[in-house]
């Protein structure tokens, strides 16, 4: 009988934020995770604290991105997942601070194809939102749609109101 593999980050930090306590986590050259704090916890809150250089790097941005100061981010990211994510979440990384896009028009421009659950699908799966910035897609008729967790909706409103998103 094999034992099952324990989510057991190698590194770990928590930051807090506007939008509630943010989990990083990492592998020691990368940030592998993003989690918002969703109903007062987060995936790890039971594990202890370790940061490392990256970590530390990506936690410094994310405060001067909520603080007005940062547009873009410069941190080794891995994100793990299909071919098909990866080149969906390749596309959220190009959509610029204060702009929204659409999911037929993401998937048109990452993957050559509008079909929109599937990008949905992928954008959902999304490990490192904020860094890759999912919050930025919004419905063909420029509706707000999900984000990650319960206050989903609120967070991607402030997100966006923080970058004065155009359209929304």
């Amino acid at each position: 009988m094999e034992l099952p593999v324990f989510d057991i980050p190698e590194y770990l930090a928590v930051l807090e934020t506007p939008i509630g306590r943010v989990e990083l986590t990492g592998d020691g050259s990368a940030v592998t995770s993003l989690s918002i704090e969703d109903e007062g916890s987060l995936p790890h809150d039971d594990l202890p604290r370790r940061t490392d250089r990256v970590l530390d790097d990506a936690a410094l941005q994310l405060s001067e991105y909520f603080s007005g100061y940062r547009r873009s981010f410069d941190v080794a990211l891995k994100p793990g997942g299909t071919t098909y994510q990866k080149a969906i979440w390749d596309g959220l990384g190009l959509v610029p601070y204060g702009s929204v896009v659409t999911y037929a028009e993401l998937g048109y421009s990452a993957v050559g194809s509008r079909g929109g659950r599937a990008v949905g699908r992928a954008i959902a799966a999304n490990p490192i939102p904020l860094l890759i910035p999912s919050h930025r897609v919004v419905s063909s008729r420029g509706r707000l749609t999900g984000y990650s967790g319960s206050n989903g909706l609120a967070v991607k409103r402030w997100l966006l109101d923080l970058e004065e998103a155009a359209d929304v």
